[in-house]
């Protein structure tokens, strides 16, 4: 009786000690983009004469004490900037990140990992303003942003500039290779999804109450490219993406996660509004 009491009495802390972690998702505005020239984003010329309005967005992810920060974004120079209507793409930005971090009272301080999905520069704008943080980046990309000059595949998108304190060796770095489960505890995966960059990724997060939620990247732009598998001109791999595009659409149907689509903005409701978190 004893051994078996003391058997529970060892589940039971160990059960304590695995207790879930509290997990957290915001939604950060991170720029908008007006795309002049929508074929950019088909190789099949579906888009012939057609704009779009896309925006940008970042993630604030909570787990415990922890915080992650899911892509930084348009740089902050281009806050408040007229879009050019005669570019193919012309970004803007309203408000940067650590003016909205400090209305839920987050300091850039605060932030313990940077995952970027991918190299392009909407995305790694405002990474400077974390140099403490690990950097979390698939090992392809920051290998591309390494090289001089850089490849062909990389031009015109990618800027190795915001990313310079980690790529010199200033900022610790995580260059991960495959799915990568962030925290240890599977509430947080980034996914590998190549194709847009050599090492585009996603972000799987399992909230308790909201559910599973996929964070898509750049592996699509907006909706329709999931209908007809539209790969953007400027991706590294048509094959690779296609492929990708795949995956994304298989592990909503078989997670049922809330699939949200970084770039478009019909998907800006699907979590609550800022400050509001998914819980």
């Amino acid at each position: 009786m004893t051994r078996i009491l003391a058997l529970a009495a060892a589940a039971s802390l160990v059960a304590a000690s695995t207790q879930a972690a509290e997990v957290k998702l915001w939604r950060l505005d991170c720029g908008n983009i007006q795309v002049n020239d929508l074929n950019l984003f088909n190789d099949t010329q579906a888009y012939t004469g057609q704009k779009k309005a896309l925006v940008g967005s970042c993630y604030l992810v909570k787990h415990d004490a922890d915080y992650l920060l899911w892509d930084t974004g348009l740089p902050a120079a281009l806050k408040g900037a007229a879009q050019d209507p005669d570019a193919g793409l012309a970004p803007t930005l309203k408000a940067d990140i650590p003016s909205q971090l400090d209305e839920i009272g987050v300091k850039p301080a605060d932030i313990g990992r940077v995952g970027i999905s991918h190299y392009h520069f909407d995305h790694t704008g405002q990474a400077p303003d974390f140099p403490d943080a690990t950097l979390i980046i698939a090992a392809k990309d920051i290998d591309t942003l390494k090289m001089e000059p850089l490849p062909a595949y990389a031009e015109g998108f990618a800027d190795p500039k915001p990313l310079e304190h980690w790529i010199s060796g200033g900022g610790k770095v995580q260059a991960v290779t495959g799915d990568t489960d962030i925290f240890g505890d599977g509430t947080v995966t980034m996914l590998q999804m190549p194709g847009h960059t050599p090492g585009e990724t996603a972000l799987l997060v399992r909230l308790a109450k909201t559910g599973p939620v996929l964070l898509s990247g750049d592996v699509v732009h907006f909706a329709e490219q999931l209908d007809n598998d539209g790969v953007p001109t400027f991706n590294y791999d048509r094959s690779e993406t296609l492929a990708s595009i795949d995956r994304l659409k298989k592990l909503v149907a078989n997670t049922g996660a809330l699939l949200v689509i970084q770039h478009d903005p019909r998907d800006i409701a699907k979590l609550p509004a800022f400050p509001a978190a998914a819980d």
